[in-house]
């Protein structure tokens, strides 16, 4: 940890989620449904791999284990759930502690759709439930190109790295 502006300190956390495709769910990401979208993403929730991966760094840079942990996919209360209503349930979770998130960067490890035409509407997504502005919440695409299970279009992975500061007492 390090000192942050103020005296606090800042933390830096890491996640990292992936789901399989699925025919007959809609593809969601940072908070946007993509429209168009033949596939939807397999999972407990709404899937949406990229606010699970945001979820996990915030939770990470707080000490606070996983999603898991907290949203287990064995509890049915999280069935369908609407992971932006997850991640801002973390977000309080961190005020409650005297953390606040400062910036968040992701990368959407996706072959099709492209994401292009979708990444400020998912910025400002996330940025909304973050209580950032989209300037302190980065969203970027890469392909796996034709390797491994993003590169054959088995699924979807993202990465998220979340920098939160904690108060001085």
């Amino acid at each position: 940890m390090s000192p942050g502006a103020g005296g606090g300190v800042t933390r830096t956390g890491l996640g990292w989620d992936s789901h399989r495709f699925k025919a007959g769910r809609p593809l969601i990401l940072g908070g946007v449904e993509l429209e168009g979208a033949e596939l939807g993403l397999d999972g407990h929730s709404d899937a949406d791999v990229l606010t699970h991966a945001v979820i996990d760094a915030l939770l990470g840079a707080a000490g606070l284990d996983d999603i898991g942990a907290h949203f287990p996919d064995t509890d049915d209360a999280y069935e369908d759930a609407d992971s932006i209503s997850l991640l801002r349930e973390v977000v309080a979770m961190l005020a409650a502690r005297g953390l606040a998130v400062g910036h968040v960067d992701t990368t959407v490890l996706m072959e099709r759709p492209k994401l292009g035409r979708h990444r400020v509407a998912i910025r400002e997504r996330l940025a909304d439930a973050l209580g950032l502005d989209a300037a302190s919440v980065n969203v970027k695409a890469s392909t796996g190109e034709g390797m491994g299970f993003v590169g054959r279009l088995e699924g979807v992975a993202a990465l998220a790295v979340a920098t939160v500061r904690q108060s001085a007492a």
